[in-house]
């Protein structure tokens, strides 16, 4: 499985910091289990009463690659797609709807469905090397404009949207969604600095703050995500998708 679950000590010495890590070599791009995956163990995290905060993490070279384009490309059908739209929907909405706050550390590059989980977490810890887009366009999808849009102003999300390019870290710094920008080294050690600094609170009151802050958001992610999905179900529908996407089967494995 991809996806693993480890346990930190906290300000009590108790597992109040539980660590989610994705690694699903070359660059993390996630099949369809995969996605399922990573949903039930960001949830199951948030159950433990002993939780009170998590740090979602990823091993090697990036953080999060998005969908296994290659998979969607072995289904003479629409299986893959579905199982991927749905699977990321879970995955962003177990991140966003996690009972206690998620701290995501992010380095190298973090597209597409990378996009969806940290646009969705309560803070962000980068290193200095990360960038941050949606290449949806270039790959035949679209999605996840959404969580774009909760790191970066309106008119910034559009470009990059529409351009395929990526921000760097110390943008999205300057913008205000990232926490802190450190090197890759200590990126780790800065993650689990804050989660600390956050599992010093009452673990109740911490839960009942997280609730409170996504009661109060103005825009349902989850909704918003799924509307967006179902553009993307079209533009497969229609062959549009098909032939923007067998343009990447002759790259290599680059994000």
């Amino acid at each position: 499985m991809p996806v693993s679950l480890s346990y930190a000590e906290g300000p009590s010495a108790d597992k109040a910091i539980a660590v989610v890590d994705v690694d699903h070599p070359p660059v993390n791009a996630l099949p369809v289990q995969g996605w399922y995956d990573l949903a039930d163990t960001l949830r199951a995290a948030g159950r433990d009463p002993d939780v009170r905060c998590v740090v979602l993490t990823a091993s090697g070279r990036g953080f999060n690659a998005g969908v296994d384009i290659k998979e969607m490309q072995r289904d003479s059908g629409h299986a893959a797609l579905i199982g991927a739209n749905r699977g990321c929907a879970e995955a962003f909405a177990a991140v966003y709807e996690c009972e206690v706050p998620v701290v995501a550390a992010v380095q190298g590059f973090c597209l597409g469905g990378g996009i969806g989980l940290v646009g969705n977490a309560d803070a962000i810890v980068a290193s200095d090397d990360a960038t941050f887009g949606l290449p949806e366009l270039d790959r035949g999808a679209l999605g996840a404009a959404t969580h774009l849009a909760r790191l970066v102003p309106q008119h910034l999300m559009r470009a990059l949207y529409y351009t395929s390019r990526t921000a760097t870290a110390a943008e999205l710094h300057a913008h205000g969604s990232v926490w802190k920008v450190v090197p890759r080294e200590q990126l780790r050690a800065e993650a689990m600095e804050l989660a600390a600094e956050i599992a010093r609170k009452d673990g109740s009151l911490l839960r009942l703050a997280k609730a409170a802050i996504n009661g109060i958001d103005p825009v349902d992610v989850r909704r918003s995500y799924r509307f967006e999905q179902g553009f993307t179900f079209e533009a497969n529908l229609s062959g549009v998708a098909d032939r923007v996407r067998d343009t990447f089967g002759q790259e290599d494995d680059r994000p």
